[in-house]
């Protein structure tokens, strides 16, 4: 066929068969049984051209979007499903902040040393210098750093630890939220909880929650806990220069403490110290001259916080104790337990009135006078004494120093406090107080002042409306004085005149004036048994109510705290001065008549004679318990109000003992009174802390002031005769001295055998310290 023939036949449609060539016949040659077209060879481009056809552009995007839309789906699904738990326990914990009068740091209490304080009590310059460290971008952002995050992820997963680039809200969330793990699980969380966070709070109070709970070192939480550790100050006060240091610090707390920093971790720290400076000055937040001029702060030498051992521990009890008293009296806890539990939770900022002159003077004469003589390896008796003190200021009701025993983490209660020894005769003040406040009179009708007349012969049996009421408790050493004034009685503290008094006066009235003098006269009897000071206080309870002898008869509460603090409870303080609970006039005659008991009394050796005395005038009364086993000085001037004890117990077995041959001092069988070391304690911290001499500004129409109306002599011979039911003489008192006088001065406890019938000038022997007699469980007081 031509050419003609082939244009004809492709024009009619058809054409013409391709003649058969060496190319086309070795492609015959290739086809297999899978039929014609079908090619053996040249497998590399039918594998290509099927990847394409499975990875297609359409494809990939396709699969990418539906990636993207499960993940979004997940996020929201996670987001709906996680919310904003409660703050985790540990970072709510904080400190107690314990500070004195001065406002210097006592101690810090508590499980995690943090105080949370309020973003106002921080500069705003300060406040920016960690956000210049952290998160420059803090104020504009929402909370979080994806592409911090997504390295974060990438980097758990691959085990390479901890991540970079958490915004400031992410880092809040980690501290106060969540863990410190390192987990996929835990970094989501965060992630969706930052998000919440930063919508459902303010800027403010995350970068507030940010400061106050991250980690500076030196076991400091928050900013206040580092700003005292590095700086020995408060927030409110840190400087821009320490602010920067501090946010430097979070990166790398160990490392960068300066004082444990080695060479190049402090060449570290003041590069990071200046890239937050400079950030600042970028933000505009710090001029350039102000950053030209500053220079690195460092930080004072680490030291250890202050413990609870000495005395320390001691006023943090007593301020915990006071300040749940009275969360309860205004209804924030249900009682005692509850409120403690509150106190204990920690963040509570608290003032105390402790003085640190007069603290350190109380203890340096508690130990002085006593504690430097006890020696428990020569003397068993001597591990077995523990001494006690209030000292409070009576104007102001401020106890300004307190004793409570040898050391807080030696012997843990509180001698101050403890209400389980007799105050013994410290109490016949406030039968006298009672007596002149209610105008009370004799068994005869003669008013009691301090000139009446009483029988003042040991076991005299006690009358009322001419019938004995069975109670007849022997002076010191069963002493006959014959009728003495009752300033000669409260002198020598005579048991006889003051157990009559009481029932003269009336029992329910005596307990009732306590009461309102200040001691806690719940579940007291008001029985004549009383008036021995038979019942339970405390050195700080017998301060509280010689205060308000002192303060002229205006009720004085003894205050530990001068102010308590919390973020969430507002605690108001009453005043420790209130009210006009006795008259002034009873008041100062009470104060009149226990100027005699230093200056003509059991308390003269100590007090009167003591040559930093410096013409002082002192009142005051001393007490010694049943069976020696306390002994006591409460005294005041008239701006200073102390009560010292001394209390026998048991080292091992806690129960009260015979204090008698503790020192090996003491004359005879060596018996403690009250006038021996409790006083000796008193005037040397007394007339130590003495910045003038003062006098009493009295009231009185009657009361001796310094001196009795008269000294009984001892007679050549006493009377040793029985007690008899007679009542008292109702002879008014009269100028000349009565014809009874008494055998003698009374030693300083109580004798097992009858006196001796010819008195000596000095005091007479001692017990044993082992009782071989009966007890009687009206045994009087020595040199009470």
């Amino acid at each position: 066929m031509g050419r003609a023939e082939d244009r004809r036949a492709r024009q009619r449609g058809g054409h013409r068969a391709a003649p058969k060539n060496r190319r086309s016949s070795r492609a015959a040659s290739q086809e297999g049984p899978t039929g014609p077209g079908r090619r053996r060879g040249r497998p590399g481009k039918s594998g290509k051209s099927g990847i394409r056809r499975l990875f297609t552009w359409r494809k990939m995007l396709g699969t990418f979007l539906g990636l993207c839309l499960l993940g979004i789906g997940g996020f929201i699904l996670l987001y709906l499903l996680v919310s904003v738990p409660e703050g985790n326990a540990a970072a709510k914990l904080q400190s107690n902040v314990y500070k004195y009068s001065d406002g210097t740091v006592l101690v810090r209490d508590g499980e995690v040393n943090r105080e949370v304080v309020d973003l106002a009590r921080v500069p705003k310059a300060v406040q920016r210098t960690f956000v210049a460290a952290e998160n420059k971008s803090f104020y504009q952002d929402n909370g979080v750093d994806l592409k911090g995050t997504t390295r974060g992820l990438l980097n758990t997963l691959s085990g390479k630890g901890a991540q970079g680039g958490s915004t400031i809200t992410q880092q809040y969330v980690k501290n106060y939220y969540l863990s410190q793990e390192q987990t996929v699980t835990r970094k989501l969380k965060e992630l969706v909880i930052s998000l919440k966070v930063d919508r459902q709070m303010s800027k403010d109070d995350i970068l507030a929650g940010y400061i106050n709970t991250s980690y500076y070192g030196r076991n400091a939480y928050g900013i206040q806990a580092a700003a005292q550790a590095y700086y020995r100050v408060d927030a409110d006060e840190l400087t821009v220069e320490q602010g920067a240091y501090l946010a430097a610090l979070l990166q790398a707390p160990s490392q960068y403490d300066w004082a444990a920093a080695s060479e190049t971790s402090k060449r570290l720290v003041k590069n990071r110290w200046n890239y937050v400076l400079d950030n600042m000055v970028e933000k505009r937040w710090l001029s350039a001259s102000e950053r030209q001029g500053m220079k690195f702060p460092v930080p004072k030498e680490p030291q250890g916080n202050p413990g609870m051992e000495g005395q320390t521990g001691y006023w943090v009890d007593a301020a915990n104790v006071e300040l749940a008293r009275r969360l309860v009296a205004q209804g924030t806890a249900q009682d005692q337990d509850q409120a403690l539990a509150m106190v204990k939770r920690g963040g509570w900022n608290l003032t105390l009135n402790v003085d640190k002159k007069k603290q350190a003077q109380l203890e340096k004469a508690a130990e002085d006078q006593f504690a430097s003589k006890l020696d428990p390896k020569k003397r068993k008796v001597d591990a077995n004494i523990q001494p006690g003190a209030v000292s409070v200021d009576p104007k102001t009701g401020k106890v300004v120093a307190m004793y409570g025993g040898v050391d807080y983490v030696k012997h843990y209660t509180n001698n101050a406090t403890r209400r389980d020894y007799q105050p013994a005769s410290t109490f016949k003040p406030v039968i006298l107080a009672a007596a002149v406040e209610e105008a009370a009179e004799t068994q005869d009708g003669e008013p009691i002042t301090a000139n009446t007349i009483y029988d003042g012969d040991s076991r005299h049996q006690v009358m009322d409306s001419g019938e004995k009421v069975g109670f007849a408790p022997p002076n010191e050493d069963d002493v006959d004085y014959g009728d003495v004034t009752v300033q000669t009685a409260m002198n020598k503290s005579i048991n006889s005149v003051f157990a009559q008094m009481g029932v003269d006066v009336g029992m329910d009235e005596v307990m009732k004036v306590a009461g309102e003098l200040g001691m806690d006269t719940e579940g007291m009897q008001a029985v004549p048994a009383q008036t021995l000071g038979s019942m339970g206080a405390s050195p700080l309870e017998m301060a509280g109510i010689y205060a308000t002898l002192d303060n002229h008869g205006k009720k004085v509460t003894p205050a530990v705290l001068a102010s308590a603090e919390h973020k969430d409870t507002v605690v108001d303080l009453p005043d420790p001065v209130g009210d006009q609970v006795i008259s002034r006039e009873s008041a100062d005659t009470v104060t009149s008549v226990l100027t005699g008991v230093v200056d003509d009394g059991t308390a003269r050796r100590s007090v009167r004679d003591n040559p930093e005395r410096d013409g002082q005038q002192v009142a005051g009364k001393t007490g010694t318990s049943d069976y020696g086993r306390s002994a006591w000085f409460t005294g005041y001037t008239p701006d200073l109000v102390t009560s010292v004890g001394l209390f026998g117990q048991d080292a091992k077995t806690g129960k009260q003992v015979n204090m008698a041959g503790a020192t090996g001092t003491l004359p005879g069988k060596g018996r403690v009174n009250g006038g021996g070391f409790p006083a000796q304690i008193w005037a040397a911290y007394t007339f130590g802390v003495m910045d003038e001499v003062s006098k009493f500004d009295l009231d009185t129409t009657q009361g001796a002031a310094v001196k009795p109306t008269y000294t009984p002599t001892p007679s050549d011979e006493p009377t040793t005769e029985a007690p008899t039911s007679e009542p008292p003489t109702s002879a008014p008192p009269t100028s000349e001295s009565p014809t009874r006088t008494p055998s003698q001065t009374p030693s300083q406890t109580p004798s097992q055998s009858p006196p001796s019938q010819t008195p000596s000038t000095e005091p007479p022997p001692s017990i044993p310290t082992t009782p071989t007699a009966p007890e009687n469980p009206f045994l009087p007081d020595d040199e009470r």
